[in-house]
């Protein structure tokens, strides 16, 4: 039976924990489909969750905060993968900027057009 896919989530304490109500957590032996990044974490760790959820088979979505994203933006830039989609959201202390969203960045650069 084909088992569907997984979002993980990168963010805040606040972000992730409303998702993870919302019933998107998931853990297994392999680990969790989320990175709950505080003050104190490694710019590293979070570049190894962002490296190990776009590598997972059964992740189809990885939800990263747009402040946690402009962090690891040369990471980022580097995925070219389709699936999981990287979409980046807004949190509650740093709303949602489209200049700065790499995949805004793109579809406006194939429209030609600006904000």
């Amino acid at each position: 039976m084909e088992v569907g896919k997984v979002i993980a989530v990168i963010g805040d304490e606040d972000t992730v924990t409303g998702f993870l109500l919302a019933g998107v957590g998931h853990r297994n032996a392999d680990g969790a489909n989320f990175l709950i990044v505080k003050q104190d974490t490694q710019l590293g760790q979070v570049e190894d969750a962002f490296r190990a959820f776009t590598a997972r088979d059964d992740v189809g979505i990885v939800l990263i905060n747009q402040h946690i994203a402009n962090d690891i933006r040369h990471v980022i830039k580097d995925y070219h993968q389709t699936i999981p989609t990287v979409l980046e959201i807004p949190s509650k202390e740093h709303p949602y900027d489209p200049e700065q969203d790499y995949i805004m960045q793109r579809v406006n650069m194939f429209l030609g057009g600006g904000f």
